[in-house]
């Protein structure tokens, strides 16, 4: 499955009409040759239209790397550059944008060899604000040709992002199920980020099931299921069932994308659906997740589109889970302490009721959901995938509306710790420094609900340029600060 877009960046460099030249064409030459050999199998192209100088030659180059297909554009300032019409450029390209400038090669060339792109940026970075131009700047955007090379790979994942979210529709099925009010999802937001959402009830969902049954390639989709399962298809008959409701949200999926290239489903999964479905849908949810089509539960709809935020930053399976219990006292001391650089309160376990991919699971089988097992007949339960996450590099995630349309977003990178759980679903024992005061001060203080998302790696640098490209206010976007950078709201008076 392919839904999530890929990037081809479009490279124009842009001159001063008083400096020469030269300085940005052989500037532009030297940076495509750097990037070329770092990064060989990435599809970037050369506007070799022109250099920029006017607001004619940005038409050039515009309708050049359209035609070309680029989705995204690198502005390079080879030398001081055209404030108004690089910044054109910008305003009408449709799509993700950065600025890059040239630094200079040697002090034996400061005469007619010195560019001043360094200044440049300074006045490029004052006229996108004043035409209100959303632009990725680097940290440090000016740099020799490998050091821009690196900021524009930098730049990939960030454009995946963005271009995606301009064409996603979220589809969902049923409200939220009863007492989970912390996963509200207010959708002005959603459109003013450029996604559209398809709201469908459960009933929907339900006849379009059984609209599938006897489907022919219900058999085919089974068999795969038991191939990946295998040894741990400790419920082969809910095969077939659960091959039909895959089979159902990719159809619906097909026939309702519409306009749009890519989507993503929060779904409803209780109290009703286990009893009228005859199984719950978390190993299909795992499933056409790992395959790029981000599935969440409780019809979190900010969850999932958390996730396919992740998926495009990624490139790889992201899972929803919540930041669910504790790490127990002995087993911190039997299996943290003194092995990792982790306090107790750095620590928590990752938990969902088994929506995790079998390839990011350490093993797995199928099994019945033990919580609603509890209350209902364990056969009308079966249906998720358990095993303990593997270890590793893990970032968790969120973009959020408040009920009031305000965008909020964490981020903070952290890992999976090699430590068995010895508990249930799909789980792992997740390690984040200073999870205590990012717990209290973050996701407690900024009421965000008790699902987070998980990509598998670190990811924080572009996650966080992402929620600043796509408007998050910057006081908004959140990440977990060390001991010598104090939260707003944290008592200073406090002593460990």
């Amino acid at each position: 499955m392919k839904n999530i877009p890929t990037i081809k960046l479009g490279v124009v460099a842009v001159s001063r009409d008083c400096f020469p030249e030269s300085l940005a064409v052989n500037r532009r030459k030297a940076l495509i040759e750097a990037y070329g050999k770092k990064y060989p199998k990435t599809d970037i192209y050369e506007c070799p239209v022109c250099i920029v100088e006017s607001e004619i030659q940005m038409v050039e180059a515009l309708e050049d790397i359209k035609k070309n297909g680029c989705n995204a554009l690198c502005v390079y300032l080879g030398n001081f550059g055209p404030e108004i019409s690089e910044t054109l450029l910008a305003k009408h390209f449709d799509g993700p944008k950065m600025f890059i400038a040239a630094a200079e090669e040697s002090q034996n060339d400061l005469l007619d060899g010195r560019g001043d792109a360094y200044c440049g940026m300074l006045n490029a970075s004052y006229n996108l604000r004043l035409r209100n131009i959303h632009a990725y700047i680097p940290e440090y955007p000016v740099g020799t040709a490998e050091e821009c090379a690196d900021m524009m790979h930098d730049f990939l994942p960030i454009a995946r992002a963005v271009v995606g979210l301009s064409d996603l529709k979220l589809i969902t099925f049923g409200p939220r199920p009863l007492n989970f009010l912390a996963c509200n999802a207010p959708i002005k937001q959603l459109f003013n980020l450029g996604v559209e959402i398809e709201e469908n009830s459960e009933l929907d969902l339900f006849e379009a099931y059984h609209k599938h049954d006897k489907d022919p390639r219900i058999a085919e989709v089974a068999e795969n299921m038991r191939q990946e399962l295998g040894q741990g298809n400790q419920k082969p008959a809910v095969l077939e069932k659960l091959a039909q409701y895959e089979l159902t949200l990719l159809d619906w999926v097909d026939a309702h994308k519409g306009y749009r290239k890519y989507a993503a489903i929060a779904g409803k999964c209780w109290p009703a659906f286990q009893t009228q479905f005859g199984f719950v849908p978390c190993y299909v949810n795992s499933r056409l997740t790992g395959a790029g089509l981000p599935v969440s539960c409780e019809v979190d709809i900010y969850g999932a589109l958390s996730e396919y935020i992740g998926a495009c930053v990624s490139e790889d399976a992201v899972t929803l889970l919540d930041i669910n219990n504790t790490v127990p006292a002995d087993m911190y001391q039997e299996s943290i302490k003194g092995k990792f650089p982790y306090s107790q309160k750095d620590t928590f376990m990752g938990f969902h009721c088994g929506n995790t991919c079998s390839r990011k699971l350490k093993s797995f089988c199928m099994k019945n959901q033990k919580i609603m097992a509890r209350s209902l007949p364990e056969e009308v339960t079966d249906g998720t995938l358990e095993g303990d996450i593997l270890p590793g590099e893990i970032t968790f995630f969120r973009l959020q509306s408040t009920a009031d349309n305000i965008l909020r977003a964490y981020a903070a990178e952290g890992e999976i710790l090699p430590v068995a759980t010895r508990s249930f679903g799909g789980v792992g024992v997740f390690a984040i420094p200073e999870m205590g005061r990012f717990y209290r001060h973050v996701l407690i203080e900024k009421n965000y609900p008790h699902h987070g998302a998980v990509a598998f790696g670190h990811f924080g640098k572009a996650l966080y340029e992402v929620f600043k490209l796509i408007g998050v206010p910057v006081q908004e976007i959140n990440y977990n600060q060390p001991k010598n950078l104090p939260y707003p709201t944290e008592n200073p008076f406090v002593k460990e």
